[in-house]
This record gives C-alpha cells, structure tokens and sequence, in this order.
C-alpha cells in the first residue's frame, strides 16, 4: 500500500480552486495543491451531456490524512457531486517525499 496519494477533483472556477486549495493546506490535509485554472470537461449529468470550463486540483496527500480529506472536499465543494479520485504515488524522489512527510505533520 503507497503511504502517499494524489487527490484529483475539478471546481467551477479558479476562484473556488483557490479558497479549497488555502483551506485545506491550512488544515494539514494536504502538503501541496496545484490549481490548473483552465480545463474543458464534457461529461453526463440528469441524462444528458454536458461541458464546463473548470478548475483542475492536484493535492498530494498521505494514508492518514485521506478519510477526512474527502469528507472535507465534499463539506467545501459547491458540486453537488464532486470529483474525488485517488491515485497513489508508486515512487518519487526521496527529498521530496520526505519534504511532503514533513509538511502533512
């Protein structure tokens, strides 16, 4: 099991990106969140397709923090049903991950 994740959602908009992104550094739940402030989405929503000019968060996050890190995204999303994927982070450079380690502490 990968001790240290990156936590993918998207929000309306950049200023949204920006207040989750302070929140939940702030918080410890997150070392870092990256705000990519421009993405396109088309997706299905009540049965038909729809597209978005969204924000793109990448939050990097470890094990213990997860479970309320989620339940933080959903309590400060204003999506009804926001997007919360979790990839795990196989490797990366020592200095950094001790760095992320050091920051969620």
């Amino acid at each position: 099991m990968s001790r240290f994740y990156v936590v993918l959602t998207t929000t309306k908009d950049k200023a949204e990106g920006k207040r989750l992104a302070k929140k939940l550094v702030s918080e410890k739940l997150v070392a870092c969140v990256n705000v990519v402030p421009r993405v396109y989405s088309t997706y299905w929503w009540h049965g038909k397709i729809e597209r978005a000019e969204e924000a793109w968060l990448l939050m990097k996050t470890s094990q213990p923090k997860m479970k309320r890190l989620i339940a933080r995204i959903r309590e400060l999303h204003s999506y009804e049903v926001p997007e919360v994927l979790v990839l795990p982070i196989e490797r990366g450079s020592p200095e950094y991950l001790k760095w992320l380690e050091e920051s969620l502490r």
